[in-house]
């Protein structure tokens, strides 16, 4: 039978798989692009890096996240509402208390980051501190303690890390190919193999991003259902959803890296239908519509 737990475990294995799968992206493209120069050395750098982007993306990616956000530490005394719904909610579920930030953006939206419930982050935009009620911020910090429960924090701050690094070095073999970079294909098959190789590098982006939206969208369905069974208020976090919803300006520091760690669509108002198959998030009427079946 499926339960919260079973989600947890699939959870941990994603974010193992996903960080195999980058070292196997990465080595491809180091193989390519020392084909492509010819030059063998290339493909040991990418190993390199490879290895020690997967080890920064597991100790590091909560800071990194928390550094692209423009997030800053929060205290009690100027955030005391926050502070004390984030530590009676941590208390409740059974764990331990998150560090607590905020971005000065009068967007509401809120994350979670970490790589584990020890090491947890909750950070909130001071637009959604003015706009949510009490009941309402209640609902918001529950869904991202229930991200953090359910063990999404590792796996979701860990795109952040990875899918950019494949990103970047796909665009700068990319630029310094349209400048006349150095190559050799005359051996036999090497032109061959170095053509393979650029479309490669040219898909990888694309790869990558495919596996940022493979992380199923049902993480914050789940996390909508655990939040409300914690408060037992399922309006709250739906009247929060909605006012959310209702701002549609984006957040001055929105980045497609970070998207997805955000409860909302950190860039406003969804655009079409066909555009919506491409978010990172499910629809926020959808989401409401099951918080208030629960009530």
């Amino acid at each position: 039978m499926t339960s919260v737990y079973t989600y947890q475990s699939s959870n941990v294995a994603k974010t193992y798989l996903l960080m195999g799968l980058f070292l196997v992206i990465v080595i491809g493209l180091g193989y390519f692009i020392s084909l492509y120069y010819n030059d063998p050395g290339l493909l040991y750098i990418a190993i390199i890096f490879s290895i020690f982007m997967n080890v920064a993306s597991y100790w590091w990616s909560d800071k990194i996240v928390l550094s692209i956000s423009k997030a800053r530490r929060a205290s009690k005394n100027e955030f005391f509402d926050l502070y004390t719904v984030t530590e009676n909610l941590s208390i409740a579920a059974g764990l331990p208390m998150p560090k607590i930030y905020t971005i000065d953006d009068p967007a509401p939206n809120a994350f979670a980051t970490g790589r584990d419930k020890e090491h947890a982050v909750v950070c909130v935009t001071t637009g959604l501190m003015q706009k949510l009620e009490r009941p309402e911020l209640e609902g918001v910090i529950s869904h991202e303690l229930s991200h953090i429960g359910n063990r999404d924090i590792l796996l979701m701050s860990v795109v952040v890390v990875l899918v950019g690094f494949v990103s970047i070095i796909s665009h700068i073999f990319l630029r310094g190919t349209m400048f006349g970079g150095r190559k050799d294909n005359n051996r036999e098959g090497g032109g061959i193999l170095a053509t393979i190789g650029i479309v490669f590098i040219i898909l990888s982006p694309i790869i990558a991003t495919l596996i940022k939206l493979a992380i199923s969208r049902r993480r914050e369905f789940l996390a909508d259902a655990s939040g409300a069974l914690l408060t037992r208020y399922p309006e709250g976090l739906a009247k929060a959803l909605e006012k959310i919803a209702g701002y549609n300006m984006p957040m001055k520091a929105a980045n497609t890296a970070t998207a997805h760690l955000f409860i909302s669509n950190p860039f406003g108002k969804a655009g079409t239908a066909i555009s919506n198959i491409f978010q990172t998030h499910p629809p926020i009427a959808e989401r409401i519509k099951i918080l208030r079946s629960m009530g």
